[in-house]
């Protein structure tokens, strides 16, 4: 008995070498060292390419498959909740499974290098598009790629749909979002705003509208993971914590575009893109596509920071590039400031607009997903929020088909005309104006993505080259 309880005979892991370590780890709140997740959030980084599915879908196999840093159902756990957030809901997925690894340190790495090659990337194809945009060969290579978009669109549209619209009472809220925005001219966020009470009073009243959630998933195959689904975060939510977080993500968010104003003035092309696009930030529910018409709508027709053409154009090179499709913001910025610099040198208004821009867009994300990641366990048997959630995503399915209508009219024809009618504000194209070669260059992008099952990338490559032939040739694609 004596033998048994001296400390040499713990050393000897003969009778039962795996149980040992096992029972040492539980103490400890995570076992990856923060230099190989850093690594590895930069590996993920450089292959988000193909929107919110092809990243979630990168994340899924890099954590959950390959590496076991995070269970199945926690993963989809932590994916549901930042769909509740306004914001790109996978580089929000980032910034949270790296605040369950490392805190908050963690997370702002993660969802930063998310990002990082997507600002660098569109930052330098943005200073191409404004010194070579006027050029034939750009000019073709735009078309094709604006020819691509719109395929791509639609192919959101048709995903989105087969998701969202699992009933009537759905159906009828996605058609109503896109009636009120495509003849109405209703702001977006009201629209939004419209969509998630409808969802909500249906959980309250008539339940039986609403799909019902299929069954979680069971333990996933394989080794324990390190983030055990079933063990909460060691973070737990306080009043001190919460205020905290608030008040520094807050000022983080705002003192640039304070800055903005003081030193440039309150009317200054710097100031008014910080201010619309913090507050775009805060309603961008759906994803890029969804938020995009409503970016369309105040960047060309209220601002006047691009044309519709080149809003387009810049969601292709968003499209082309890794991270967020919401980058596209950076172009609208780059454009906007290049053009109306104030007193500064354009170039380097454009780069100091488009760095402001990216900043107010993405640091609202981080800010939402620290201050409510330890609230989440609370959030997730809501069903009063997951009614809201439905109603919203049913209406991005009618936001983002508005959306597609916006493109293929100013992409697909060189002239359109405004026809207002009491309520109803439409903006029709001149059909004899249709132009040839984006149309036959979409209808083969469409064959592509949809028949083929081409990937995005490949697709845009295709289109991008066949612009490119036609501007060479001669064809009209100016």
């Amino acid at each position: 008995m004596d033998r048994q309880t001296r400390p040499e005979s713990t050393v000897t892991p003969l009778p039962e070498p795996a149980p040992a370590p096992a029972a040492a780890r539980p103490p400890e709140p995570a076992t990856v060292p923060f230099g190989d997740a850093v690594r590895a959030w930069f590996v993920i980084s450089l292959q988000t390419f193909g929107g919110p599915a092809g990243q979630i879908a990168v994340m899924q196999r890099a954590l959950v498959d390959e590496k076991r840093w995070i269970g199945q159902r926690r993963f989809l756990h932590a994916l549901n909740y930042c769909t509740l957030l306004p914001g790109p809901e996978a580089q929000q997925l980032a910034t949270y499974v790296g605040w369950l690894l490392h805190g908050t340190p963690g997370g702002l790495v993660a969802g930063g290098l998310f990002v990082l090659p997507g600002v660098v990337a569109l930052l330098a194809l943005s200073a191409v598009y404004v010194a070579f945009g006027t050029t034939t060969a750009v000019t073709a290579v735009f078309v094709g790629l604006a020819a691509a978009v719109l395929a791509i669109v639609a192919q959101a549209v048709v995903r989105v749909a087969k998701r969202a619209l699992d009933s009537r009472a759905l159906v009828v809220i996605a058609v109503a979002a896109f009636l009120a925005l495509a003849l109405l001219r209703v702001p977006f966020p009201i629209v939004i705003g419209l969509a998630g009470l409808a969802g909500w009073a249906l959980g309250r009243w008539r339940p039986s509208a609403l799909p019902r959630k299929k069954a979680a998933e069971g333990p996933d195959a394989g080794p324990p993971p390190v983030i055990s689904d079933d063990v909460l975060h060691h973070e737990a939510p306080t009043t001190r914590r919460t205020l905290k977080v608030l008040v520094i993500g807050l000022l983080i968010w705002g003192v640039p575009v304070a800055a903005a104003a003081v030193l440039t003035g309150a009317h200054s092309v710097f100031t008014q893109q910080g201010v619309f696009f913090s507050g775009a930030a805060v309603v961008t529910f759906g994803g890029a596509y969804a938020v995009l018409a409503y970016v369309a709508q105040q960047a060309v027709q209220v601002y006047g920071w691009l044309g519709p053409r080149e809003m387009v154009r810049g969601l292709a090179l968003a499209e082309s590039t890794p991270g967020p499709l919401i980058m596209v913001v950076q172009f609208v910025a780059f454009l906007g400031a290049y053009r109306a610099p104030g007193n500064l040198e354009p170039w380097v208004a454009a780069v100091l607009a488009s760095l402001l821009v990216t900043w107010v867009t993405f640091v609202p994300s981080f800010l939402f997903v620290l201050l409510g990641a330890p609230y989440m366990e609370r959030l997730r048997g809501n069903r009063s929020l997951s009614a809201a959630l439905a109603g919203i995503t049913a209406a991005v399915v009618g936001v983002i088909a508005n959306l597609a209508v916006y493109f293929a009219v100013h992409t697909l024809f060189s002239e359109t005309r405004a026809v207002n009618w009491g309520p109803l504000h439409l903006e029709l194209p001149d059909l004899t104006m249709l132009r040839p070669v984006p149309l036959i260059i979409a209808v083969l992008a469409a064959v592509l993505l949809f028949r083929v099952k081409w990937s995005v990338l490949p697709t845009l490559g295709v289109c991008a080259v066949l612009g490119l032939l036609a501007g060479l040739a001669g064809l009209p694609v100016a």
